[in-house]
């Protein structure tokens, strides 16, 4: 799970916790899944392979892409041509428009360089159309955030959106609103989705939710292959422990909704 390929500072975002990659970062973590033999694939294909028993998945990633910041048309998608790799970029579509405008401060992609892409075999999905935390605004305000995001994605690319990238927190312990936003991914057309749940997908993990391994500048090699290999999937335990804690403090202070999370620190989501 990426963010933007740019520089930053360092101390501007709390160590790890940044969603920032240097595009020198990102180059080192590119050639060291070619060297070692790695290969991408589409979400569809992910899927349909760790339910297939007999392949081995050690040996394939998806790579993914949030918010459409326009730095992956400048920087990512030349190092992913120079080793054949593929990648799906999740778009909040009020931020994609015919010139460029910015989300969090970073410009973002137009209209025109996501159809050029495209063209050049990237997939698109929806991240939305405004970015928000869905767990806290109205069901009719979510199908209205996936639908609408969709159709547009769709309508601009003339080609079939599959895929969902759900914003901010997931919130994973909140089973009912897991449910129902999973029955509008499917009603809307949706085939599979992805979260900020931490780990590696597996065949227990839910088609439309499946988690990510978050990367940035501070990944060093050793850590970004300590990642693909499994090692940091220990990390959802204490990931999901801060969401039940932040649940119940929110319902011991009579808030009956989910309690709001940092966007940078993937304890609890990003």
């Amino acid at each position: 799970m990426y963010h933007s390929l740019s520089e930053t500072e360092r101390g501007s975002a709390s160590s790890y916790y940044e969603t920032v990659t240097s595009p020198r970062v990102f180059a080192d973590q590119m050639k060291f899944l070619h060297e070692g033999g790695y290969r991408t694939i589409s979400l569809n294909e992910a899927f349909q392979f760790v339910h297939d028993a007999g392949r081995d998945p050690a040996k394939v990633v998806v790579i993914t892409f949030d918010d459409g910041y326009r730095d992956f048309a400048t920087q990512g998608l030349a190092i992913l041509r120079q080793y054949g790799f593929g990648a799906t970029v999740f778009l909040p579509t009020a931020y994609i428009g015919d010139s460029v405008r910015k989300f969090k401060g970073r410009e973002c992609l137009t209209w025109s360089e996501v159809r050029e892409i495209h063209k050049a075999g990237i997939c698109f999905g929806s991240h939305t159309v405004s970015h928000p935390q869905l767990a806290l605004i109205t069901p009719h305000e979510v199908e209205e955030e996936v639908r609408c995001s969709k159709q547009t994605i769709e309508d601009k690319l003339g080609s079939c959106v599959e895929s969902f990238a759900y914003p901010y927190a997931f919130p994973e312990p909140d089973r009912r609103f897991a449910q129902r936003l999973r029955n509008v991914l499917e009603e809307a057309g949706y085939h599979n989705g992805v979260s900020t749940v931490l780990g590696t997908a597996g065949v227990r993990h839910d088609r439309y939710f499946l988690p990510r391994l978050p990367v940035n500048s501070w990944d060093d090699v050793r850590f970004f292959q300590a990642k693909v290999e499994g090692y940091y999937d220990w990390a959802h335990g204490p990931q999901y422990a801060a969401k039940m804690f932040k649940g119940i403090t929110a319902g011991q202070t009579g808030c009956h909704r989910p309690a709001k999370v940092h966007p940078r620190f993937p304890w609890t989501g990003s």
